[in-house]
């Protein structure tokens, strides 16, 4: 069955360089056997096991996504990896029952102050009965941490990989980014773009985004004829 679009509600303005935010709610999140055990796991009632998960896989794969999900469902606060160490001292006050979530979690392994921060906000969670979401590439132990206690402690966390989108995901994302943006395109845009673009949701936004620009521009629809002419590498 092929993807519906909807129609284009009415004139559309030139955007003046704005982008538009991914939408990160549970309702935008679309569940595939790519990322099903991680979207599992996450909303396990039970909670985290042992009160922590290290979601895994390449970029694009959804990790992101996930960790607004569980951030929003848990009242979890959010920070990045490479803001650990600035931001340690108000995260220790933390208290009982405490959530959060780390993005590209891997990168800590350039900064021994962002080993430290981890491992001592790690401990600080575990004291106070917390729970901690981490996401990154690849798992701990190609991560290349120099902390030896770190890297113990996260290693025994559980991990659950998510794989690159499957054709009837990435399908569904572009129809909804397309929607996102009220533009009607023909199905067999679709089918042009699945095997000529990476397969990762990333990717997906991009090229949408690349699309919408040019047909603005040019005043134009987005067509295959369009994508043939944006798209490097995209012969017909």
């Amino acid at each position: 069955m092929e993807p519906t679009v909807t129609a284009r509600r009415g004139p559309r303005q030139l955007s003046l360089g704005l982008t538009l935010a991914p939408a990160m709610t549970r309702a935008d999140f679309m569940e595939a056997p790519s990322n099903a055990l991680a979207l599992g796991a996450i909303e396990d009632p039970g909670g985290l096991p042992a009160g922590k998960l290290i979601l895994t896989g390449p970029a694009g794969a959804g990790k992101t996504h996930l960790l607004h999900i569980w951030a929003q469902r848990m009242g979890a606060q959010r920070v990045a990896a490479a803001d650990l160490p600035a931001m340690l001292r108000p995260l220790l006050n933390l208290g009982q029952g405490a959530c959060l979530v780390i993005d590209d979690a891997d990168t800590v392994a350039a900064d021994p102050a962002g080993q430290e921060a981890l491992f001592h906000l790690h401990n600080h969670l575990a004291t106070q009965r917390g729970q901690m979401l981490l996401a990154a590439r690849r798992p701990v132990r190609d991560w290349g941490l120099s902390l030896p206690d770190l890297t113990s402690r996260l290693a025994a966390a559980t991990h659950v990989a998510l794989a690159p989108p499957d054709d009837a995901l990435l399908a569904a994302v572009l129809v909804k980014l397309f929607n996102d943006r009220q533009i009607r395109v023909p199905p067999s845009l679709i089918d042009y773009l699945l095997p000529r673009i990476e397969r990762s949701l990333a990717a997906a936004r991009d090229v949408v985004a690349r699309l919408d620009a040019a047909a603005l521009a040019r005043g134009r629809p987005v067509t295959r004829a369009l994508a043939q002419e944006v798209l490097p590498g995209t012969a017909p």
